[in-house]
């Protein structure tokens, strides 16, 4: 996507994106139930859920009983299929063993729950984009607190502002919580980009309210998408960054 104007804004997803999902806490938990797993596996897992569960988020989603409707991310049902698809590669595939793990999982940390480790390069990404001149922001589909979580994580200091779903009423990949964020920024949406680690969610989301988004992935499970792709915060920033100069000196975004 060429600009129209220079970038202004860079807006982050929290959870998998800018805060990881606790790989250490899961592995222990489940090596405490005799299940022999380690942290590289069950992080090996959990990326390549996300991608599985992707396809109930999106517009025209079906549910397990072949309705069409779009699951919240923040449902009962959705943070059950999630935990199912982390645990599946695993070889944990019992329902027994799999709701006993649920019920720890509801259970742990209340209420931040499992997200609540900085990916190592939230920090730095950060300071890049505010030494850039750059808002930094985030919008998260959230349980309300995601502000505390990024407080604890040291991240908050670094941001303009947070926007959390539970807070404002509207969660991603809605429009309305975007452009609540562009309003929070003072930009335009072709001054801003988003960062996120889930296509229908992130990216679709962005681009209804008129903005690029760039997707993270890590390891290239993703795939071929139509936008950019960046293996983590850093590059992520970079493709940002490099679609700050308006149409027709880069090909960025």
């Amino acid at each position: 996507m060429r600009r129209s104007r220079p970038l202004r804004a860079i807006i982050f997803d929290a959870g998998n994106t800018l805060v990881r999902m606790n790989y250490g806490a899961i592995a222990e938990q489940l090596r405490a139930r005799g299940h022999r797993v380690s942290f590289a596996a069950v992080e090996e897992a959990e990326l390549r859920a996300r991608v599985r569960l992707d396809v109930h988020l999106g517009p025209g989603a079906r549910t397990d009983s072949g309705t069409m409707e779009r699951a919240s991310t923040e449902s009962r049902t959705t943070h059950g299929r999630y935990l199912r698809y982390i645990l599946e590669p695993l070889g944990i595939t019992g329902e027994p063993e799999i709701e006993e793990i649920a019920r720890w999982r509801r259970g742990y940390n209340l209420p931040v729950g499992l997200w609540n480790v900085a990916d190592p390069g939230a920090e730095a990404a950060l300071r890049r984009v505010k030494g850039a001149g750059l808002v930094a922001g985030v919008i998260s589909n959230s349980n309300g607190s995601v502000r505390s979580i990024l407080e604890a994580t040291g991240l908050a200091a670094h941001l303009d502002f947070i926007i959390d779903s539970a807070v404002v009423g509207v969660e991603k990949p809605d429009p309305r919580i975007f452009r609540i964020a562009l309003a929070e920024a003072g930009v335009a949406p072709d001054e801003a980009v988003y960062v996120g680690d889930l296509y229908s969610v992130d990216v679709l989301g962005a681009r209804s309210a008129e903005m690029a988004a760039v997707l993270l992935d890590p390891r290239g499970f993703w795939g071929e998408r139509d936008c950019p792709l960046a293996p983590d915060l850093a590059a992520a920033v970079r493709l940002g960054l490099d679609a700050r100069r308006p149409a027709g000196r880069t090909s960025g975004l």
